[in-house]
């Protein structure tokens, strides 16, 4: 019998108390409507204003972020790119740069966006030093600039990597994107990871350079031909001899690597290239940020919770001016 009555004497409480809380909240009704509605308003001229003054000088101006997506495959990048980042590992550390260690060409091309090299090629380029208006540290603060709008992302599932840059020009972040992919493709070029690609520029120069050597051969026959023809010496003969035999051979290298160019050239058509650009940037219509709506429900929540705060505050201030024991404590008069 005294649980239950106990009980009710809880329950009766806990009813008082939110009563009292509500009623401490109607009392101040007109501060915590007033609060909100003048944080709801102020968040939406200041929206207005960020939309209606220009770009260049709004503290909230519209960003467009263009992308550019390129198909990585990362099956075929084992054992060069883990024998090349073994190479570079070392000096890298003797640098005090961390390499990823890793043998997947997509996280070498992430981490590659990043470097200053990479950084700087790009700042140099479009001139970001002076578009920034940076004075001091410059290198140090145009790479911090640009790692902040520039982002480079690898998706697994899909094996696409993502390339995007946020400005407020739609225009100058797709002309960011489209630098920035044809630089890195530029990079693992040097790098040589694509040995196909190697191998079909080498067996170009190759058979260029053998197609120019038997034309000249070619020439040279003919000409000590016409010598032979008219009564030429028997050292112009041997000569004939010779170059006709140096003539053969050049063609015969002429034809092996004219297969070899062809068969790599089906071997590279039925195998899928290290890089495929699926889609290059195109200038962004429409803004990726900020969103202005929901920047003001932020702030009028956030008023509203602030405002229901400071009711409790200065009901708890109140409450403590009515105590005259209280504050005889704070002027120092209360004895025990």
């Amino acid at each position: 019998m005294t649980n239950e009555i106990d009980k009710n004497n809880s329950n009766s409480d806990d009813e008082i108390n939110l009563i009292d809380l509500f009623a401490v909240l109607w009392q101040r009704k007109k501060l915590i409507i007033t609060i909100t509605l003048i944080a709801a308003i102020g968040s939406v001229i200041f929206s207005i204003i960020t939309i209606v003054l220009p770009p260049e000088i709004s503290p909230l101006p519209n960003v467009y972020t263009p992308k550019a997506l390129l198909l990585i495959d990362n099956k075929t990048s084992s054992g060069g790119l883990s024998s090349m980042m073994g190479n570079m590992g070392g000096l890298a550390a003797i640098a005090g740069v961390n390499l990823p260690s890793t043998s997947n060409i997509s996280d070498l091309a992430v981490f590659l966006v990043g470097t200053n090299t990479f950084l700087d090629t790009i700042v140099d380029e479009f001139n970001l030093i002076e578009r920034y208006e940076i004075k001091r540290h410059v290198r140090t603060e145009s790479r911090k600039a640009l790692r902040r709008d520039l982002r480079a992302s690898f998706d697994d599932k899909s094996g696409v990597l993502t390339i995007n840059f946020t400005d407020i020009d739609p225009v100058f972040a797709k002309d960011i994107v489209d630098f920035s992919i044809e630089l890195l493709l530029n990079r693992f070029d040097e790098l040589g990871l694509d040995k196909n690609k190697i191998e079909m520029e080498n067996l170009e120069i190759n058979i260029a350079n053998t197609f120019e050597d038997i034309i000249r051969l070619e020439e040279e026959t003919r000409r000590l031909e016409r010598s032979v023809a008219f009564g030429g010496t028997q050292a112009i003969a041997l000569d004939l001899n010779r170059i006709s035999m140096e003539l053969t051979a050049k063609q015969q290298v002429y034809t092996q690597l004219k297969i070899q160019y062809e068969l790599l050239r089906v071997e590279m058509a039925s195998e899928m290239p290290l890089f495929q650009i699926l889609e290059m940037a195109e200038v962004p219509d429409q803004k990726s940020a900020p969103s202005r709506g929901l920047l003001c429900i932020i702030v009028t929540f956030a008023a509203g919770f602030f405002s229901v705060f400071l009711v409790f505050v200065l009901n708890f201030i109140s409450n403590i001016k009515k105590d005259s024991q209280v504050m005889a404590k704070f002027r120092g008069v209360y004895e025990k």
